[in-house]
């Protein structure tokens, strides 16, 4: 109860000393309500892969904003939020959907599900010993985090969403022109 009560506080105080996130936090329906909003937070350092091996990092989507999303092929909610993530990127090509299968998920599973699921627009990147969902503080999947073009942490939703829906869109564009 009183983490609880302490959280309200906290996000009063946080809101009422940034109106743009007020502005953003009027947008937090259906879905988009479970997205919690925080000051730009830097990402600890990790290095992830392709699904051909080959180094990727998050610092190459820099200058853009970034739908984060941490899934695994095992995860039935993630496997059903993917369609949804695939919609957004195609609805909004200015932004970068990075998702990041983490833990052990084998290459020709995620292509194979790639392939059954119809996701065109999404290149998947690995995180096979979990180093950065487990510096990121991720317990559960999935978990989607917004960062800005600097790469900083503005947002996390925990669990799935309709990505591709009315609400996510207006968030997304809403953070982009400045919340």
């Amino acid at each position: 109860m009183v983490r609880k009560l302490l959280a309200v506080i906290y996000t009063g105080l946080a809101l009422g000393a940034n109106p743009a996130l007020a502005d953003v936090t009027a947008l937090l329906t259906g879905d988009m309500a479970k997205l919690t909003l925080s000051d730009p937070q830097p990402l600890p350092e990790a290095a992830l892969i392709t699904l051909d091996d080959a180094e990727a990092s998050l610092a190459d989507h820099r200058g853009k904003w970034v739908v984060l999303n941490f899934w695994a092929t095992w995860c039935a909610p993630c496997r059903a939020e993917m369609p949804a993530l695939d919609r957004l990127q195609s609805a909004m090509p200015e932004i970068a959907v990075v998702p990041v299968a983490t833990g052990r998920n084998a290459p020709e599973a995620i292509a194979r599900f790639w392939q059954e699921a119809g996701v065109e627009h999404l290149v998947s990147l690995r995180d096979p010993k979990s180093l950065l969902s487990r510096q990121m503080g991720v317990a559960g999947l999935p978990v989607t985090v917004i960062l800005n073009p600097e790469g900083l942490e503005v947002g996390r939703l925990i669990g799935d969403a309709h990505w591709d829906g009315p609400e996510a869109q207006a968030v997304l564009r809403a953070l982009m022109a400045g919340g």
